[in-house]
């Protein structure tokens, strides 16, 4: 019989524990005095070992919880640390600049490049105030 317990709230599990013993209490009335015995024993047993246990883990969060804290201000932290903690950091920040720098050449090179077809382009003067030709100009800048 295999019976898993979803609630992992140790109330709900101590609660149903509880409830457990009272049935194998009332079941264990009409055992002989014999396994009464080795029962008792065994629970015994059992709830030493669960009380080892749970002290067990208590002190395995107060020695290792620690870890995986961040001590940003710590005292033992030397310059290199330090300086390696804020790379990350710095490296974004340069990406980020040189986007920009790359974004910002790329629109200057494209608005050259209209403005020398256009100028090299013969056009009468009266194609500027076009309002068809503006929309073309506007279409070719944003490509």
């Amino acid at each position: 019989m295999n019976i898993t317990i979803q609630n992992r709230d140790p109330d709900y599990q101590d609660r149903l524990g509880r409830e457990l013993i009272a049935r194998l209490n009332d079941g264990a009335q009409q055992l002989p005095h014999e396994i009464s015995e080795r029962l008792k024993a065994a629970r015994m047993q059992a709830l030493s070992k669960r009380k080892i246990v749970k002290s067990q883990l208590a002190t395995d969060l107060s020695v290792h919880g620690h870890a995986a804290a961040l001590h940003l201000g710590g005292e033992h932290r030397s310059f290199w640390n330090r300086l390696a903690s804020f790379l990350p950091l710095l490296a974004l920040v340069a990406g980020l600049l040189a986007i920009d720098v790359l974004q910002e050449q790329n629109r200057a090179d494209e608005l050259a490049e209209v403005d020398a077809e256009l100028l090299t382009d013969d056009l009468p003067p009266e194609a500027f105030t076009d309002p068809g030709f503006l929309r073309f100009l506007s279409a070719k800048v944003s490509n």
